[in-house]
């Protein structure tokens, strides 16, 4: 049951609209750096770990999912961007569900209305590229512990996405970082991540978005996901806060080569330790991770729960 909904509740007036206070979009005269300043957001809720389901307004009957859903889409109340450019993204209406838990077939619906909203978004006059995003803990920013996404429209190509597919990326090969092979799919830990625990999903074709990829490889990326997903939570023995992104082509027109992957990084580099970022690594711009990429690979290599792909 896909269930797709604009933001829920009366629509606020436009004094009262904080999509009208986000306009503010600043960028540094020397180094380029774009800060979007979002005031508003200081309100929004944070939910604690510990909340009971009935308070959860992602569970169904909550604020946000009145009905029964599997999975559901709606506008963000507390959007970065205005022009109903932010959407949230519910995985599965169980609170304690996750991407390690919830298993290829649900993770396939979720792929699926990932790629629905991508080509609705990406259709729109106004936005040049769509990113697909989850922060899981609130080590990482998550404010509310049910399992969820979210989707940023943008007017422009982002830096980091646009200098990747400059860059022309494609998929490492080196066994020494391969964690899982699939005739769809490759797993690999970065060559140079800013982040202890990091890897790249991508398609063995060249594929530039989601909404291209065939019934046949969303199916087996469901199954990679989950294998993925589950050996990062034993990697540590305990759930493991990460962030997770889609690197797809611009909706610009400048496409060219883009190949699609998704990254997935943590900041832990043991259990419950977190790597910060340190003052030389954001005034340098140069960063000191203290885990070995293929130490990593290795580890992941050899854990595998029950499924397999």
């Amino acid at each position: 049951m896909l269930q797709q909904n604009v933001v829920m509740g009366s629509s606020p007036t436009p004094k009262d609209d904080p999509a009208s206070s986000v306009a503010d979009i600043r960028r540094d005269p020397a180094l380029g750096t774009v800060v979007h300043v979002v005031r508003h957001r200081q309100g929004r809720p944070n939910q604690p770990t510990d909340v009971v389901n009935d308070d959860c307004p992602f569970c169904p009957g909550g604020l946000e999912a009145p009905d029964p859903y599997d999975v559901r889409w709606f506008v963000n109340r507390w959007p970065a961007m205005a022009d109903d450019r932010c959407e949230v993204v519910l995985y599965s209406p169980l609170h304690d569900a996750s991407m390690a838990t919830l298993g290829a077939p649900a993770i396939a619906r979720v792929i699926d209305l990932w790629a629905e909203r991508t080509a609705t978004l990406g259709a729109r006059p106004d936005v040049d590229y769509v990113l697909v995003f989850e922060n899981r803990g609130a080590s990482v920013g998550a404010t509310i512990a049910h399992p969820h996404g979210q989707i940023y429209a943008y007017d422009h190509v982002p830096d980091r996405p646009a200098r990747l597919f400059a860059g022309s990326w494609k998929p490492d090969t080196d066994p020494a970082r391969l964690v899982v092979g699939t005739d769809d799919w490759t797993v690999t830990v970065p060559f140079a991540s800013e982040f202890p625990v990091a890897v790249s999903i991508a398609p063995r074709r060249c594929t530039a978005d989601l909404p291209s990829l065939d019934a046949t490889r969303r199916a087996s990326l469901s199954e990679v996901l989950a294998e993925v997903f589950g050996r990062l939570d034993a990697l540590y023995g305990e759930p493991i806060p990460y962030m997770m992104w889609i690197n797809q082509r611009p909706f610009d027109g400048t496409t060219g080569d883009a190949w699609m992957s998704i990254d997935i990084v943590s900041p832990w580099r043991r259990a419950g330790l977190a790597r910060f970022i340190a003052a030389a690594e954001v005034g340098a711009g140069e960063y000191f991770n203290p885990v070995v990429p293929e130490e990593i690979a290795a580890r992941l290599r050899a854990l595998a729960d029950d499924q397999s792909v």
